[in-house]
């Protein structure tokens, strides 16, 4: 598959903004079991920081950071999800020898390098949401179960459209690990079900704006368009945005994924037929103990290597048991 990447606003600019890292949540921590007072630093570089998900994962990651009595330095992209704006956020946070590292990998294979160069460091690498081709190096890979999550999009719209009818995957990135899984787990799931038609599939590349220009279209092309199957939030948000346009709300199911405040609201409302739930802020916060237990060699031995996070489908009528796994508000 061919690999675009939206046009960068400039690493020059990513490079300077980024020496302004702030600190949040600086708290009076010691390294416990290390023998030393100096409190524990640990970077955070998500995929991009103005995505509502990674403002989620935040959330779980001051509130891990405050309970641990850590330093943490959380600092990416503003608007652009691409390891040509990634990678000087990253760089940064090395040069400035944090102690350990949490990184969202915008690309399996171009921040590969990053991960060697924070080995050759002795800083301790923990992915979440996404992850590098060769993880033998990191202290730990954390995600949600992306490809159960497609698969059971899949299921959920089958079931909504009386398993027939054509129907539109709007993908996330062709780079995201994640995005990839869940496209997988859909397409895979679909195949059980010879009535179903998927006729087309396109990247958002994390804006709206694209998602919802292509999905108009895609309305346009196939007005018998029964179902609509989006892989992150700004694609979402953006198939929204194209069915409440072209007057399609309702007829039109739209499986999305995460649960924030205003999708919940849509779920309600009936834009969205079901929500694939994860969990960023447990995601953030078993990475920040794996970095800690892992420089303070305390339970260190019991890191799990791989660890894979349930997802849940919130439909209008589970809500009541599944309003739970709504995403905190920023």
């Amino acid at each position: 598959m061919k690999r675009a990447f939206r046009t960068v606003l400039g690493i020059a600019t990513a490079g300077v903004a980024v020496v302004a890292l702030a600190a949040c949540n600086g708290t009076s921590a010691s390294s416990a079991g290390t023998g030393s007072s100096k409190q524990l630093t640990i970077g955070f570089v998500p995929g991009i920081a103005s995505d509502p998900f990674f403002k989620a994962m935040q959330v779980g990651a001051e509130a891990k950071a405050k309970e641990l009595r850590i330093k943490l330095l959380w600092q990416g992209s503003p608007s652009e999800y691409s390891p040509q704006s990634q990678i000087p956020f990253v760089e940064t946070m090395l040069t400035q020898r944090v102690d350990g590292l949490v990184l969202v990998p915008t690309d399996p294979d171009a921040l590969q390098p990053s991960v060697a160069k924070a080995q050759a460091l002795k800083t301790p690498v923990v992915t979440v949401y996404t992850t590098v081709t060769d993880q033998s190096s990191l202290t730990a890979a954390i995600t949600g179960d992306n490809a159960d999550g497609g698969r059971q999009a899949a299921k959920t719209l089958a079931t909504q459209i009386g398993d027939s009818g054509p129907v539109f995957l709007m993908n996330g990135s062709p780079t995201a690990t994640t995005n990839q899984l869940r496209a997988k787990g859909f397409t895979e799931e679909l195949a059980n079900h010879p009535g179903i038609q998927l006729v087309g599939e396109e990247y958002a590349y994390s804006q709206p704006a694209k998602a919802t220009s292509v999905v108009t279209s895609i309305l346009l092309k196939f007005p018998d368009l029964k179902g609509i199957f989006a892989v992150d939030g700004t694609s979402g948000t953006g198939s929204v945005a194209a069915l409440r346009n072209t007057g399609k709300v309702g007829a039109v199911k739209l499986i999305g994924y995460d649960a924030y405040d205003n999708q919940v609201a849509d779920l309600k409302s009936g834009v969205y037929s079901a929500l694939v739930a994860q969990k960023p802020g447990d995601e953030a916060a078993l990475a920040l103990q794996d970095l800690v237990d892992t420089l303070t060699r305390q339970n260190a031995d019991k890191i799990q290597k791989n660890v894979v996070l349930p997802n849940v489908v919130l439909t209008e009528d589970n809500l009541a048991q599944t309003a739970r796994y709504q995403y905190p508000a920023q």
